[in-house]
């Protein structure tokens, strides 16, 4: 089994064809301004050592040039993941691998509600458009789409979770992925955070 940390998970994404955040690895704080600066502020700052980043205060939103180099020094770590700061809608999608049905495709709410809401919708893979619509149509975060304040690109969306397809077919030894959050705004979808575990 291989497990893939976040830069190599989002690396091997973005080679897929997957659009990804843009975002840099660096050791140590040099390096580290030096990205945020070529990316452009506000950025996020993760310490990849961490697992459960969140949870361990490992993650540090909208860090701007002024506060950077006190954020910095709070994540203690020389292993930082730079990310541009995506602002809008949080979903999750990924693969499972399961015993019956072989890689089944998950797409629902994402984010810090993910265990709180278990919003999520399954198919069996290999999946048409229409079931990608489905999927998201099924959750009951679905209504946001017809919210009149809130803009969000359903093709991007659907694209995403077609393009889990083509990564099965090419890479069956895909065991787990975890893709949370992708944020989708009115423009695009992004993958922020993912997780891929291969046998």
């Amino acid at each position: 089994m291989k497990i893939l940390k976040e830069d190599e998970a989002e690396d091997f994404l973005e080679k897929n064809g997957f659009k990804v955040v843009k975002r840099g690895f660096s050791k140590d704080y040099k390096s580290t301004l030096d990205i945020a600066t070529k990316i452009g502020f506000p950025v996020v700052l993760k310490n990849t050592n961490l697992l459960h980043k969140t949870e361990k205060q490992g993650v540090k939103l909208n860090v701007n040039k002024d506060d950077f180099e006190k954020v910095f020094k709070e994540l203690k770590s020389n292993n930082i993941l730079v990310q541009k700061q995506t602002s809008g809608v949080e979903f999750l999608m990924g693969i499972k691998k399961d015993n019956t049905f072989g890689h089944v495709i998950t797409f629902g709410l994402g984010g810090i509600y993910t265990e709180i809401f278990k919003d999520v919708s399954f198919r069996v893979y290999p999946i048409k458009e229409e079931d990608a619509e489905e999927m998201i149509n099924e959750i009951k975060f679905s209504k946001i789409f017809d919210a009149r304040n809130v803009k969000v690109n359903k093709k991007s969306i659907i694209e995403n979770i077609l393009k889990l397809n083509n990564l099965i077919k090419k890479n069956p030894k895909i065991t787990e992925l975890d893709i949370n959050p992708l944020i989708a705004n009115d423009k695009e979808a992004l993958i922020v955070d993912a997780r891929l575990v291969m046998d």
